[in-house]
């Protein structure tokens, strides 16, 4: 009768993964103004660094205590890939210094529309929500006194169907 033999499975490198950055996904919580809604998945295709708006809420930062109110909105640009023009949207984040909320009011417009029409944030699901940071994910939200603001916007997809295309 044979013996089996039992092979020694090989030793494989630990994996490290580098630690995530407290404010690292503010830029992708912040709603992007202004963008197509069939643009938006397309926005986060490419990991986009905004460690300069991290480093600006850090302790001596720039923002760094102050009440701040973000909103996101991009900037086509034509760049060459894969040996063909093609558009992408480059996320921006502007940041808003203020005691209180900016409008909670927003312009429609576009090529479409004869005129902007101002309209409340409400209806579409839109407002001004507290950031929490990665390391307090976990806390109650309450508990935490934050001072950075992003705009969300909670409409679902499926509900877009049923706006108009504007």
């Amino acid at each position: 009768k044979a013996k089996r033999v039992k092979t020694s499975k090989p030793q494989s490198e630990p994996e490290y993964f580098e630690d995530k950055r407290n404010l690292e996904d503010l830029w992708v919580e912040t709603f992007p103004v202004g963008t197509e809604w069939d643009q938006l998945d397309s926005l986060y295709d490419i990991n986009c660094n905004f460690s300069n708006l991290e480093n600006a809420f850090e302790e001596g930062g720039l923002l760094s205590g102050k009440k701040v109110y973000l909103f996101g909105c991009t900037e086509p640009q034509l760049v060459m890939h894969k040996l063909e023009n093609k558009v992408i949207c480059i996320p921006v984040v502007v940041a808003v210094v203020s005691p209180f909320p900016p409008s909670d009011k927003i312009g429609i417009n576009s090529v479409q529309r004869e005129a902007e029409e101002i309209i409340p944030m409400k209806p579409m699901k839109m407002d001004w929500v507290p950031y929490i940071p990665l390391e307090d994910r976990d806390s109650q939200v309450e508990r935490l006194k934050t001072e950075i603001f992003i705009l969300r916007c909670t409409q679902r997809r499926s509900a877009l169907k049923h706006l108009k295309l504007d």
